[in-house]
């Protein structure tokens, strides 16, 4: 096994995840062709992303950028996200979730272009009627499939006038949180090669700091930009998965 390929992997695919999401875009593809079991690859993704993401979380906190009281209730809303669709997942057909998932990043593609949001609001983060039930909604997309859930996170921010820096440290923890049952589920299945989770981490826990740090030079009007061209790639790579 390659496990310096699986650190520049996960390196990769945290850092274009902390910017637009879409990291796995880049690890499962990758992972795949290496040989790894489809189960263990989602594991795998699962754990490191949810490690890493608590760490951008905290990177932005320990900047100030965002405070605790103000981010603290996205914990049991995403958590509960999560775990409901990760109870869900197990009634609904693979074809299901894919069609789920492509209409789910269409809708946001298509909206993107009626927004005026570019980014650079300066709102504070309330738990408000559209804030509650859009990241609840995202986290029972993540628990019952995933792809592009950090994407649609951060549309769902731009729509609330989140600027940048801001909203990413607030998807890191939606994602820590809406991930942290499903890691849990795939350690208790047994199916985790840790050495490969190891690698992975170490590589999305580098990718993290590295998409931080790109984040704060990274102008908000040329985000919507980054979102839309991920946003492309992982409905491409859906239609072309649910058609194989």
């Amino acid at each position: 096994m390659d496990y310096i390929l699986l650190y520049f992997i996960g390196m990769a695919a945290m850092t274009l995840g902390t910017l637009a999401g879409g990291g796995g875009l880049i690890t499962l593809p990758a992972m795949l062709l290496m040989g790894i079991p489809i189960h263990s690859v989602i594991g795998a993704g699962k754990i490191s992303t949810t490690v890493s993401s608590f760490s951008t979380f905290l990177t932005v906190l320990l900047k100030k950028q965002i405070t605790l009281k103000e981010s603290i209730w996205i914990l049991p809303v995403s958590l509960a996200g999560g775990s409901i669709g990760g109870f869900i997942a197990t009634r609904l057909s693979e074809s299901t979730m894919y069609t789920v998932a492509i209409v789910l990043l269409v809708f946001a593609f298509l909206t993107s272009f009626l927004s005026k949001v570019d980014f650079s609001g300066q709102e504070m983060l309330h738990p408000t009627k559209a804030a509650v039930p859009g990241l609840f909604g995202i986290g029972l997309y993540d628990g019952i499939f995933g792809p592009g859930q950090g994407t649609l996170l951060l549309y769902l921010f731009g729509h609330l006038h989140i600027a940048y820096i801001r909203a990413i440290g607030f998807v890191r923890l939606a994602t820590f949180s809406s991930g942290f049952g499903a890691a849990l589920s795939f350690i208790a299945m047994g199916k985790i090669i840790w050495p490969v989770v190891f690698a992975l981490l170490a590589g999305s826990l580098s990718g993290a700091q590295i998409g931080v740090r790109l984040a704060e030079k990274l102008n908000p009007r040329h985000v919507k930009i980054l979102l839309r061209l991920v946003t492309i790639a992982l409905i491409l790579q859906l239609i072309v998965k649910s058609l194989l």
